[in-house]
């Protein structure tokens, strides 16, 4: 369908107009007085900015938004049926159950976007006459099309993707677990370091795509075209030797902590390098683990919110979407960790006091922390020396004489290095 094609009948309105229909839904959205839900449906809106408004539950139905700065908007539940977004930029727009079925969103940028249970499928959108407008439009079956659209490091939580096309878009390091991707196109994606837990590819096409390094739990490609799919590194379910072993590793910790009520006396710090901690899920919630050791361990997506974690040994462990929310890991070992989408918002990585004047730093050097929370974090004195940053939120974070050197600081989010 031409350009010329998807602009007729609809009505083009000026930025100023669109504000005040914005400004009178956010009215709506927080129940204030004078407050209208924005019906936005069968416009031309194309290059406008909808950036950091609040458009919960708008309704853009077959709408043109192709080439719209909509940067952190918020779009939860938003009605975007068969709407045309190509080229439109997303990045960190939330879009939590958001109607997209029969949508265009070609090379549309939703780099972080929150597109929890998002409906990407087909739709049947309405095409109105180039003249008589929508008194005579005619019906057009459309699949959902996201070819080469930028998702890095966005939430696609189960969203439902059957059907959809997504030639060679962009899935690096995102999140996809419960994601319906049964008879989808995927032709040369990048899904490297996705984690695709519980994905359902059934009948998709994924030849050529990159699964480098993703985490496949529970994903069943054996009726999926696989022809030239790069699977190099993946993460597969834990073995039935990890799963028997859990209770016998949740002793030793538990060990740990007892070793440090006692100051010693019994008890002793846990030794877990290389094992394989994901069938513990949240039993190390808030648990005493200072000086534990689980250097090159498999922790994706474990709860240690909470946790003690002084001078830890976590050098080269994979923690990928791992809750560290509020750890205790002052003067820890992150050296080499991945730490790709892990809460750390709260955690305290400053010095950890050795005795009188003596004190180690947490180091995370080379860590890769793409697209990891650090908000309101103390990371005072921590060494993140040629740590990827990628995407990294660290608003409201603690910097007093932490280290970047040899950093792309151009790729986080929230540096301010104002003494606090």
């Amino acid at each position: 369908m031409t350009a010329a094609q998807t602009m007729a009948g609809r009505r083009r309105i000026s930025q100023a107009k669109l504000d005040m229909i914005v400004a009178a839904h956010e009215k709506f959205v927080t129940g204030k007085q004078g407050g209208k839900r924005a019906s936005l449906r069968f416009m031309n809106l194309s290059g406008l900015d909808l950036s950091y408004r609040n458009l919960a539950d708008a309704d853009f139905s077959a709408s043109i938004l192709d080439g719209c700065r909509m940067v952190r908007t918020k779009l939860e539940r938003a009605n975007l049926f068969g709407a045309d977004l190509r080229m439109a930029d997303l990045r960190q727009a939330i879009l939590i159950r958001a109607d997209l079925r029969g949508a265009c969103l070609r090379g549309a940028n939703l780099s972080q976007a929150d597109l929890t249970q998002a409906d990407f499928r087909e739709g049947q959108v309405a095409i109105p006459h180039p003249r008589k407008g929508l008194e005579s439009s005619r019906h057009e079956t459309r699949n959902g099309e996201v070819d080469e659209v930028n998702f890095s490091g966005a939430t696609l939580d189960g969203s439902q993707f059957s059907g959809v096309s997504a030639f060679k878009a962009d899935f690096s390091d995102c999140s996809l677990r419960g994601a319906k991707l049964s008879g989808a196109n995927l032709k040369e994606a990048n899904l490297s370091g996705a984690i695709l837990d519980g994905a359902d590819v059934k009948g998709a096409n994924l030849e050529g795509a990159n699964f480098t390094g993703a985490v496949m739990t529970g994903v069943d490609t054996s009726l999926a075209r696989t022809t030239g799919a790069a699977m190099q590194g993946c993460l597969e379910a834990s073995t039935e030797r990890a799963m028997s072993r859990a209770d016998e590793i949740y002793q030793r910790c538990l060990g740990n902590q007892a070793w440090c009520k006692t100051g010693g006396k019994e008890g002793a710090p846990a030794r877990l390098d290389g094992e394989d901690l994901r069938p513990l899920g949240d039993r190390l919630k808030g648990l005493r683990l200072t000086a534990m050791s689980a250097a090159g361990a498999c922790m994706v997506g474990i709860d240690l919110s909470g946790a003690q974690l002084q001078g830890a040994n976590l050098q080269n462990a994979d923690l990928r979407t791992a809750n560290l929310r509020g750890a205790d890991l002052r003067g820890a070992k992150l050296s080499g960790a991945n730490l790709t989408k892990a809460d750390l918002r709260q955690a305290c990585l400053s010095p950890l006091p050795l005795g009188p004047e003596r004190k180690t730093q947490a180091k995370l050097t080379a860590a890769r922390l793409r697209y990891a929370l650090f908000q309101s974090a103390d990371l005072s004195e921590a060494i993140l020396d040629d740590a990827d940053l990628c995407g990294a939120d660290f608003t409201g974070a603690r910097l007093t004489k932490t280290s970047f050197r040899d950093c792309d600081l151009d790729q986080a989010q929230g540096l301010d290095f104002a003494p606090a």
